[in-house]
């Protein structure tokens, strides 16, 4: 078989479990549910560092933190300069044409980071308006393209609705759906589908802003969702943790109590992202057999996080807990892939770093020495193919080990899946759940003299991960509290001083 195309989706804080294919109660993904009919589902999928920068460092570089070095949201830091080999520049060297469509969020916004060309539009960006005086040339395709269009004026703008790009409030989009950044990003991806090589095969990653805040849907996809159940607030016996950071009736709060009915119209917002999106890839498909692409092309889908979106009074991302780090993954070989495996669903725990290896490794590119994610195939074919891959390989891992800077600490967390340990390392806290027994995380096990063995099994855990990091979070072999941290490890730091 020749070198497949290869086309990435990555879709901006779609929750793991908001797929009709996942079983989820209201949202509706038809065409997402095909793809993974026809490939693989990935049931315990993470972003070990679960905010849009770091996140994307991990898919684009296949590395895990503690090897990236990005462990924190931090805007302003030279990509290239940090992470010189990635996903895109591997497909790059060997020989195919590589276009990016949509979010990036790297630094300086214009740099290409190993693509040819990239058609940009991160979302509101206010690190990038500020530097740049609001001229949007310079970090942006989107609004530049919108003033142009007929009946627009020369001041549109992103949010000229009023609804904010970290905000509960949602209402409907106020402009022609054609308009819209989803729109428009499926659009894009179709018009250069037209402008590509034909000579080579080509690797094209295609990011949507949504469904991150603004809750903007088309009327018609938010009225999918408002008469839904209403939202109930549920809270567990462990949030008291959080006390210190409550910050009730904030519509950009990220722990606190909302209404209700705020957070029903969010929700119905949300969804209705979701299944907006989930017509524009039914969009690119239909473009794909036109083309005649669509039998020599892989197809992935994933986030780079999820949103915690009411859950235990959490909103947003960064937290360990599973509406923030699970995140969903699909995976569907090339349909003329003789070995493939179709409607497979997986058990074992992966992450978005092993996003990069598994793309390389179904196009038969070399996967980088640099790169210490692991690659899926195995999952993804059967027969001697499969066989013969699994003899090369090591047996997969036990646990992933997650965790992000956030209110003031280091959120750690580890998990196969099935069981999550999670410690705060300032104020000491410790939650460990049963996530088979408790999918919704609500009851916490760690003070319970019953579950102390599982306890240590899951606090060693994380202290084998922890154990010499630069922080200090580990002493005599055990964890220790109130450390200094960073939203960036020293080796990063160094690589980006030069």
């Amino acid at each position: 078989m020749d070198k497949p195309n290869v086309i990435l989706i990555c879709a901006d804080e779609w929750r793991g479990d908001a797929l009709g294919a996942e079983g989820h109660p209201y949202v509706q993904t038809p065409h997402l549910d095909e793809l993974a009919g026809k490939g693989a589902r990935f049931r315990h999928a993470y972003s070990a560092t679960p905010t849009c920068v770091p996140a994307r460092v991990a898919l684009f570089t296949g590395q895990s933190q503690e090897r990236h070095g990005r462990v924190g949201y931090q805007e302003g830091v030279n990509f290239d300069d940090v992470h010189p080999v990635t996903l895109q520049g591997e497909f790059r060297k060997a020989g195919y044409q590589t276009h990016a469509i949509g979010k990036l969020h790297v630094y300086p916004e214009r740099s290409r980071v190993g693509f040819d060309d990239v058609i940009l539009h991160d979302g509101f960006l206010h690190f990038a308006r500020k530097e740049h005086k609001r001229d949007f040339k310079f970090f942006d395709d989107y609004v530049p393209w919108l003033r142009r269009q007929p009946g627009v004026t020369a001041d549109e703008e992103y949010f000229d609705h009023g609804a904010g790009c970290n905000s509960t409030v949602a209402r409907p989009w106020d402009k022609a759906e054609r308009l819209h950044p989803t729109s428009w990003t499926g659009s894009q991806a179709v018009e250069w589908l037209y402008r590509r090589d034909p000579t080579r095969p080509f690797f094209l990653y295609l990011s949507f802003h949504r469904p991150h805040p603004p809750y903007d849907p088309p009327a018609w996809a938010m009225d999918m969702y408002l008469d839904l159940p209403a939202f109930k607030r549920r809270l567990g016996d462990w949030e008291h943790h959080y006390e210190s950071v409550r910050t009730d009736g904030n519509h950009q709060l990220a722990f606190g109590k909302l209404s209700e009915a705020v957070t029903h119209r969010a929700r119905a917002g949300y969804y209705g992202l979701m299944t907006q999106i989930d017509f524009q890839l039914m969009r690119l498909v239909e473009a794909l057999n036109e083309f005649g692409l669509a039998d020599d092309t892989v197809l992935a889908f994933t986030s780079d996080h999820g949103e915690m979106l009411g859950d235990h009074d959490f909103y947003r991302k960064s937290v360990g807990y599973e509406g923030s780090a699970r995140v969903p993954l699909i995976v569907c070989p090339a349909p003329n892939d003789e070995a493939a495996l179709r409607g497979a669903v997986v058990d074992e725990v992966v992450e978005l770093r092993d996003i990069m290896p598994t793309l390389l490794d179904l196009a038969g590119v070399p996967v980088p020495e640099s790169c210490d994610g692991k690659s899926l195939v195995r999952f993804l074919r059967d027969g001697p193919s499969a066989v013969e891959h699994q003899e090369k390989q090591e047996q997969w891992r036990e646990w992933l080990h997650g965790e992000h800077v956030y209110f003031g600490q280091s959120l750690q967390w580890v998990t196969d899946g099935h069981t999550k340990y999670l410690w705060a390392s300032e104020w000491g806290t410790e939650e460990l759940f049963n996530l088979d027994e408790d999918p919704e995380e609500m009851h916490n096990l760690a003070p319970l003299p019953e579950h102390t063995g599982l306890l240590a099994l899951w606090k060693g855990r994380l202290i084998a991960d922890l154990t010499g990091r630069e922080e200090g979070f580990v002493h005599d072999g055990e964890l220790v509290i109130g450390v200094p941290v960073t939203t960036m490890l020293a080796h990063a730091r160094a690589r980006m001083a030069g």
